[in-house]
């Protein structure tokens, strides 16, 4: 990494930060030592900093942006909007017009409800499925992450010492403080293997209100869920009055109708976020009318009371929607096209250097690891001390050399980039490959 430059705009600017906010920052991901770097601008898959440093964004805010930055179709709609109003106690006809249209990319998709965040979505498929099945608990796969609440973030972030045996894994928390009655809550099953997981929920199969899944967990290795697995946990829900959650917030990316479309099996409810913001703070919940229903405020019995302020306000709709209508099929055919050449590309890379190395993913989605082989689950995931070491070097080498991604080694791809991109950051990769 290049000497530190104290007298940087960048290190001032983070001098105040830090008295003002824990950690100088409201979110962990931005965080790099010494300091983070702050952004100046962005214009299509390129963010300049306050330094005057141009990088190719492959990060893309978490995954969040599908076409890239400051996409001119988007902009001009959101400046309509911007002039007429930002958030009403009134109904506004965007909202329909977007939940239209995100109901017809998938045929499940019956009823929708809008929301602020990934993890206000998955909070609220959680509370609607105990709503509806009158049951407690909730089961998630060990690794995987769901945002924020006390009961989706369980076992996101175990270690051997304490995850448990393999065939009952432990309930751990992840904020200190966390209540142990909300880890009694939630049930841990293994990834991708049908016999173990199901044998643990037949332990609790009176008490479980729905199986929470990611179909191509980040956390877990972005590796796919095989359709086996999917199928045990479809077929489990269904014998057990039980539903079954799928965790879309990033993996709607992936497909027109989200990751689910290359399953033989529905959820009851789909958790969205992230992209469908078209850049501002959005989530969603959708699924089966009969479901979504317990959230309808005119019901004789009202089991799930939900709202909030600044849900479906008309900026996110209108952003949403003018960058859901461009992500249309050939867009999303184009894109992972696109991913699969980078995978290609990074292959060819990691045989060059001759370092034991792999990339997983799907869609528009990649991760490199610093193994010779994927790993399975969220146990084989986890990183040796030597690997935590060569992967700070790896992303400090592209970060230093013009390639931002997710600091776990990630990509989100967005539209706006082309095999232009994709050649340099294989260059670079096989350039940090080498030097590690």
């Amino acid at each position: 990494m290049p000497p530190v430059n104290d007298n940087s705009k960048s290190a001032k600017l983070y001098q105040r930060a830090k008295k003002i906010m824990p950690g100088g920052c409201s979110r962990n991901t931005i965080l790099r030592k010494p300091h983070p770097l702050y952004a100046d601008f962005a214009e299509g898959c390129y963010v300049t900093d306050i330094e005057g440093k141009r990088r190719i964004d492959f990060a893309n805010n978490m995954a969040s942006l599908i076409h890239g930055h400051s996409h001119p179709e988007v902009i001009e709609k959101v400046s309509k909007q911007l002039h007429k109003g930002t958030a009403f106690t009134l109904a506004t006809e965007i909202e329909i017009l977007y939940a239209e249209h995100l109901l017809s990319r998938n045929e499940c998709f019956e009823k929708i409800r809008f929301v602020n965040s990934g993890t206000e979505a998955i909070m609220s498929c959680l509370k609607a499925s105990r709503a509806y099945t009158g049951k407690p608990k909730i089961a998630k796969v060990e690794g995987a992450y769901h945002g924020l609440y006390d009961f989706a973030e369980v076992s996101q972030t175990s270690k051997p010492e304490n995850w448990g045996d393999v065939n009952q894994p432990s309930s751990v928390p992840v904020a200190f403080g966390t209540p142990a009655s909300a880890l009694q809550e939630v049930i841990v099953i293994p990834f991708n293997d049908a016999e173990k997981a199901i044998t643990i929920l037949d332990q609790h199969k009176d008490e479980i209100a729905c199986v929470l899944v990611d179909l191509l967990p980040h956390r877990v290795g972005l590796i796919p869920a095989s359709d086996g697995f999917i199928q045990a946990l479809r077929q489990w829900t269904i014998e057990n009055d039980s539903l079954l959650v799928f965790d879309e917030v990033i993996t709607l990316r992936t497909e027109y109708g989200g990751a689910q479309d290359n399953y033989s099996v529905s959820p009851d409810l789909t958790a969205m976020g992230k992209m469908i913001g078209g850049g501002f703070p959005v989530g969603a919940i959708t699924g089966r009318h009969e479901v979504m229903d317990v959230m309808d405020p005119f019901a004789e019995r009202v089991l799930f009371p939900h709202s909030g302020t600044f849900s479906a306000n008309p900026i996110t709709m209108t952003a949403g929607l003018a960058t859901m209508e461009l992500f249309d099929r050939s867009s999303v055919e184009k894109l992972n096209k696109l991913s699969v050449y980078a995978r290609k590309k990074i292959t060819e890379a990691i045989k060059i250097a001759e370092v034991p190395a792999c990339v997983t993913g799907a869609g528009s989605l990649f991760r490199i690891h610093l193994k010779a082989e994927p790993p399975r689950n969220y146990r084989e995931l986890i990183m040796s001390e030597n690997e935590t070491k060569m992967l700070k070097t790896l992303l400090d080498h592209l970060f230093d050399n013009g390639i931002m991604m997710i600091n776990t080694c990630t990509a989100a791809l967005s539209t706006a980039m082309t095999e232009k991109e994709i050649d340099i950051f294989a260059g670079v990769m096989l350039d940090g490959l080498r030097k590690i």
